[in-house]
């Protein structure tokens, strides 16, 4: 079917789509000329509304040029009035704009997306508000825009935020992003469903890229897409104050209206969980509930790649010195919490001692901070635990893979007796780095063939994990009492 349609339908409808796209351009150049943020907040005028009426009917002609020839809409679509934001989910492909070009809504946009030839005119007709990667204060200012714009009566059109931030498979909502909810003002959910026989829908961060997505989906002969707007919801005066608690009610509401389950893991963990590197993470390392406590405490492992250097020279003057919760508090600069309780207990390795080794954190954290870069990991923790001599010994380097793992067991004595050749006792960061480099694989012939006695950092036997990596806290579960924080080593 797809060798058929490549050759036949494919570049019909290609050709199609692109002159639509075409076609639509002109009348949003036009409309978009000279209009000044005052007009913007005043009441469409007539041709304006003859331009709203032909841009959804050429959006509409492309879609449909595309197979998407039935486009089923349940329930009704608020007014600005009632709802100034739509939250949309899942997200989980380009093909999720058509119910952007249905309503016509404003959304969040990157910058640089205005400067794309066509499209970039067609984006800036629809009033975005725009995210700059290069100005350090944007995310402030994109949530200050929203919360102006969501706080003006109606005199802005709507505005459509996908709150999970990223596109996943739909196989589970992720944490939703508060950004939707710090305005407190009421929000109409809306799903999408794509109920086709195949998935050639979904774009995510693995499997088919989007140039590849468009041809297989152009290449069926029907395409089936389902718009559903939930009834709005109104935040009570807690979640008015609260806007993760606000974000997590309304999510737990789409996803019972999806039938899926809900994932307390945000996209920052699922790409931590699959990065590329030669240390590759278990499904169930502790790595995971760490880089949440992290973010619960305010701190954005993207921006603390740069402190790493600093932590690492603290811990290394400490030495081999353990310190308690209060001195943590005051080495992370914060104040003692229920979240650093539970992240400090994930190191805690005697629990009489009720003491950490400061220098397990720093590794941890260089993991989260950079997933992918192994070595330099492993030589920031090389330069913590080695000695005045720069070596360390086979009980270092095990500590050290198993914090870099997130586990409670890992057998390293055969890797270290190959990297210790001239068997010394002790191996220096420069062997470790020659051996990786002569053999990348060393992980999966050492650590993770048979030697791993991995514990689950969480207890979720009972729990299954849809997606393969992420707990399942699915709406009958979601008000379970999460089982208490193991400790990482025992």
């Amino acid at each position: 079917q797809i060798a058929f349609m490549t050759l036949t339908l494919f570049p019909i409808r290609l050709f199609v789509a692109a002159f639509m796209m075409l076609l639509a351009w002109p009348f949003a150049f036009i409309a978009s000329m000279g209009s000044a943020e005052r007009e913007l907040e005043k009441p469409l005028s007539w041709w304006r509304k003859v331009v709203d009426f032909l841009l959804k009917a050429i959006m509409r002609a492309m879609w449909l040029a595309g197979g998407f020839h039935w486009i089923n809409v349940k329930g009704r679509q608020a007014l600005p009035t009632e709802a100034a934001i739509l939250t949309l989910a899942p997200h989980s492909s380009y093909f999720d704009a058509i119910p952007v070009t249905m309503t016509m809504a404003s959304i969040v946009m990157k910058a640089e997306s205005k400067d794309i030839p066509v499209w970039g005119t067609l984006i800036k007709y629809i009033r975005p508000v725009f995210v700059s990667r290069s100005d350090q204060d944007s995310r402030r200012k994109t949530v200050e825009e929203i919360k102006r714009r969501a706080q003006s009566n109606g005199k802005w059109p709507q505005i459509m935020i996908f709150p999970e931030g990223t596109c996943t498979n739909r196989s589970c909502l992720i944490t939703f992003k508060p950004g939707a909810f710090i305005p407190g003002v009421p929000v109409q959910p809306v799903v999408l469903r794509y109920p086709n026989k195949l998935d050639t829908i979904t774009w995510t961060w693995q499997g088919p890229g989007a140039l590849e997505i468009l041809w297989l989906t152009l290449c069926q002969f029907h395409s089936f897409v389902e718009i559903e707007f939930l009834p709005v919801y109104i935040p009570s005066e807690e979640e008015k104050k609260n806007p993760s608690l606000y974000a997590n009610n309304v999510r737990r509401i789409m996803a019972e209206a999806l039938g899926v389950s809900v994932t307390d893991y945000t996209f920052e963990d699922c790409q931590l969980a699959l990065a590329e590197g030669q240390l590759r993470l278990p499904s169930d390392t502790c790595l995971l509930e760490f880089a949440k406590l992290v973010r619960s405490l305010g701190l954005k492992p993207e921006t603390l790649e740069k402190d790493l250097d600093r932590y690492s020279e603290r811990a290394k003057k400490m030495k081999e010195k353990r310190i308690s919760l209060k001195e943590f508090a005051a080495y992370l600069e914060v104040s003692t919490s229920d979240t650093l309780k539970n992240m400090f207990s994930l190191f805690v390795e005697n629990e009489d001692d009720d003491v950490i080794d400061v220098r397990e954190y720093v590794t941890a954290l260089s993991v989260v901070c950079r997933p992918s870069k192994t070595l330099e990991t492993i030589q920031l923790a090389f330069k913590m635990y080695q000695s005045q001599n720069g070596t360390i010994t086979e009980d270092d380097l095990a500590c050290i893979l198993k914090t870099a793992l997130g586990v409670s067991e890992l057998n390293v004595t055969h890797l270290f007796k190959a990297i210790d050749a001239e068997e010394k006792g002790k191996i220096t960061y420069d062997d470790f780095y020659r051996y990786a480099e002569m053999y990348p694989d060393f992980a999966e012939e050492y650590l993770y063939n048979d030697q791993m006695d991995i514990e689950n950092c969480l207890k979720t036997s009972s729990l299954p994990a849809p997606n393969g990596f992420c707990t399942d806290f699915s709406p009958e579960n979601a008000d379970d009492k999460k089982s208490p924080l193991e400790k990482k080593l025992n």
